[in-house]
């Protein structure tokens, strides 16, 4: 019995993970602390949405007086397009700043998660506790944007490469948004440990290819406008889910 468990877990890919992340997420015990970080998205999203609106209000309005009338029929085709290109193009961005201000509630949610697939409880988290945890928190969302801007630098400066790079570009792009996906989510659970940045990304190129199975249904799901809003708790709890069957028992008991 002792030989099959580890082989029934390695067997669990990273996008099955993400997937259970679903069911966990109405588990009684988990549903209420799945509420906050939802509320942020979608105050964050209907705000940001609302105020680019009004931006493109006024686009449109000053487009009106450089056309001439009988070419007002355009609003019809201009609309719709300008509408489902906002919401392509602020799926990308929305994630990364949601993630920003949830942190210290994502933190609270991988918590709660850890603590019902294992059953050992934790000590308890209050406001109070949360607010004095902030600035590490943020501090940690610092250390994940250091690691990712270089690089992802340097995968922008491939489309500008004729041919090879701009082949290789959008393949790259979607490998690396899938393996920060996974060091972004699968962080919440170390970080609640305190285990430190490099160590938690070392822990996770020793399986690459299970993280990046788990990023890349991450990417493609936050790539979906409005269902992408729901993204974030569940990748929290498939992320924890995760951190329990791989690396809980060789990280604590280092």
């Amino acid at each position: 019995m002792s030989q099959s468990r580890p082989l029934v877990k390695d067997s669990i890919s990273g996008a099955d993970y993400f997937l259970r992340g679903f069911s966990l997420i109405r588990q009684p015990g988990i549903r209420t602390f799945v509420l906050i970080p939802l509320l942020v998205n979608f105050v964050l999203f209907a705000g940001a949405f609302y105020a680019l609106l009004l931006q493109l209000d006024g686009l449109f309005a000053w487009l009106h007086q450089q056309i001439p009338s009988w070419l007002s029929w355009l609003d019809y085709l201009l609309w719709p397009i300008a509408l489902l290109t906002i919401l392509v193009v602020f799926s990308f961005l929305f994630s990364s700043v949601a993630n920003w201000v949830a942190a210290p509630f994502n933190g609270l949610l991988a918590e709660k998660v850890e603590q019902q697939l294992t059953g050992q409880a934790s000590a308890e988290t209050g406001m109070l506790d949360i607010v004095k945890d902030v600035p590490r928190t943020f501090g940690r969302e610092w250390k994940k944007l250091k690691y990712y801007l270089p690089k992802a630098i340097g995968c922008l400066i491939l489309f500008l490469i004729p041919v090879v790079g701009q082949t290789l570009a959008p393949l790259l792009w979607f490998l690396f948004s899938a393996w920060m996906m996974a060091i972004q989510y699968v962080d919440y659970p170390f970080d609640n440990h305190k285990i430190d940045f490099i160590t938690m990304r070392d822990a996770l190129k020793q399986r690459r290819g299970k993280c990046l199975s788990f990023g890349a249904l991450v990417t493609l799901f936050s790539a979906i406008p409005v269902v992408n809003l729901f993204v974030m708790p569940v990748a929290i709890c498939g992320a924890t889910a995760m951190w329990v069957d791989q690396y809980r028992d060789e990280q604590l008991g280092r």
